[in-house]
């Protein structure tokens, strides 16, 4: 009996620029029936760096889990912000809000046109100096390459993220990562990956530009990350002190084959704390990929 089944998977570039550029992601509807052996599977097969498989939820409009080629993860910006933006290019999703649940919470969703908001949690630090010369070894990077007075941290707003400040654009691009080295921290720490940044921008009208390092799943560079351009907002504005609610940030521009995106992240401030944040964009389909898998 043949047992094969086809699964449709949807590509769309999230975070576009300008309608150019952004991050790919995967989207599979409909993924109730598909075991974590068949989402892993179909995320080899397409091999990009995430996919979300929405199934049906009973405390949120949908469920979504995001995997990696290599492994499950908890939450995915770019993937959330492709599955959003094309429930309602389907029209599927009615309302302008709305919600996901993922394997560690329920998270609100808002779309404003076209473009889609995920909700992130308050920001939680950890200093990283007893690290920063290894850290900074592991990027090919010296001390004077790092914004004065601007710590290495340890950022998570849903994920974990390492933020790395450098002075300029010029370092940013000429950063040497060595991957292994990254990996071993990532383990160490618990770490999505890297998120080395400038505020030294090519466009005065972006608040910082960005780059992903994230070997542990199986992603060398990434051309747009919402859930790590969130704890970057939280970063200039609590630690550099960039007093703004909302902030825009590039990423993708100094990849090998550059994909520039751009990722907005609107801050919910009271009393001067960050209480939570939204971080979103744009997610435009580009094509349709059906994948054979055994059930």
């Amino acid at each position: 009996m043949d047992r094969s089944k086809t699964v449709t998977v949807q590509i769309l570039n999230a975070f576009t620029e300008n309608g150019k550029g952004g991050n790919p992601a995967g989207v599979v509807l409909n993924a109730d029936k598909l075991s974590d052996k068949n989402r892993l599977e179909i995320s080899k097969k397409i091999g990009i760096s995430e996919i979300a498989f929405v199934s049906k939820s009973k405390n949120a409009d949908f469920k979504l889990d995001f995997y990696t080629p290599k492994m499950q993860i908890a939450h995915c910006g770019h993937a959330t912000i492709a599955t959003f933006s094309y429930l309602k290019q389907i029209e599927v999703l009615k309302n302008d809000n709305s919600s996901k649940e993922t394997i560690d919470g329920k998270r609100e969703i808002k779309m404003i046109g076209d473009l889609a908001f995920m909700e992130q949690l308050a920001p939680q630090y950890v200093n990283m100096d007893h690290k920063e010369h290894i850290i900074l070894k592991s990027l090919g990077l010296k001390k004077n390459d790092l914004i004065p007075n601007a710590p290495i941290q340890l950022v998570n707003t849903g994920n974990s993220f390492i933020l790395i400040p450098v002075k300029s654009k010029m370092v940013l691009k000429n950063v040497i990562p060595d991957f292994d080295l990254i990996n071993e921290i990532s383990e160490e720490f618990d770490l999505i990956g890297y998120y080395v940044f400038s505020t030294n921008t090519e466009n005065s009208e972006n608040d910082a530009t960005a780059r992903m390092f994230g070997p542990r799943y199986g992603i060398s560079e990434e051309a747009g990350t919402g859930m790590a351009a969130g704890p970057l907002a939280c970063y200039l504005f609590d630690i550099i002190n960039i007093k703004k609610k909302s902030f825009l940030i590039q990423q993708g521009k100094y990849m090998k084959k550059p994909s520039p995106s751009l990722i907005i992240v609107n801050l919910q401030v009271k009393n001067g704390e960050i209480e939570s944040l939204m971080a979103g964009g744009k997610g435009l389909l580009k094509q349709k990929v059906d994948i054979q898998i055994e059930m």
